[in-house]
Order: structure tokens, then sequence, then C-alpha cells
């Protein structure tokens, strides 16, 4: 079985910083991509970052593009994001997800695993 945990997570004033960590483990596997989405309350699930392994090549949401960084570790399937320039509209539960069918990035149903979430809260 796969787990992955994610950590990181908290309270913030706007213009501040939080690092998003999440770790794999159980079962070893092979991930082309891993991801972070978000969820505000209220709201459906969104595409934040995604990083494909081979290449290096990362994807972002118009809406953290300049402010996040997605950063990982291929071989320990542990992927990172690093937020700067917190806004209130950024609190979310934030997600991370692993694909391993090597399909698309951008889309939920592109992932095959999913971690619990870990609360950002960004206060104004």
């Amino acid at each position: 079985q796969v787990q992955l945990v994610e950590s990181g997570g908290g309270s913030v004033q706007a213009g501040g910083s939080l690092r998003l960590s999440c770790a794999a483990s159980g079962r070893t596997f092979a991930s082309f991509a891993m991801a972070w989405f978000r969820q505000a309350a209220g709201k459906e699930r969104e595409f934040v970052a995604a990083i494909k392994w081979s290449g290096g090549i990362n994807h972002y949401a118009d809406f953290v593009k300049g402010r996040f960084t997605i950063s990982g570790d291929n071989a320990k399937n542990t992927v990172y994001l690093q937020m700067n320039n917190l806004k209130p509209e950024d609190t979310a539960a934030y997600y991370c997800a692993a694909n391993i069918r090597g399909r698309g990035m951008t889309l939920m149903n592109d992932y095959d695993y999913w971690g619990q979430g870990t609360q950002v809260t960004v206060s104004s």
C-alpha cells in the first residue's frame, strides 16, 4: 500500500511564505510525475503545480506562477511546494498526488495516489 503524507501547512499572514512537503511511504513505486492540488472550503479541488521527473518539466496554474515553486526528489518520491507572497485566496487544504501511469499532469484523474491534505490559512 502506498501512502503520501503532507506536512508544512499552517497559518501565515498575507505576503508570507510556507514550504509544503510530501513524502511517500509503503510499497515502492515509480512515479511519472507528482503534483499539488488544493481545495478551498465549498469549492472543487484544483490543480496547483506538477513536476514531471523525466526532463524536469514543471507545470503551474496561472494563479501561482511567479509565487510558488515545485521541486522534489524522484528517487524518494518526495515533492515540495515553496509558496511565497501568499494571498488570502490561497487558503485551502493542499493535497499531494502521484501519477504512475504517465498520462497528463494537470487533471485529478491523471493521479493515482493521494495524500490526506495539509491546511494552509492566509490571513489579510
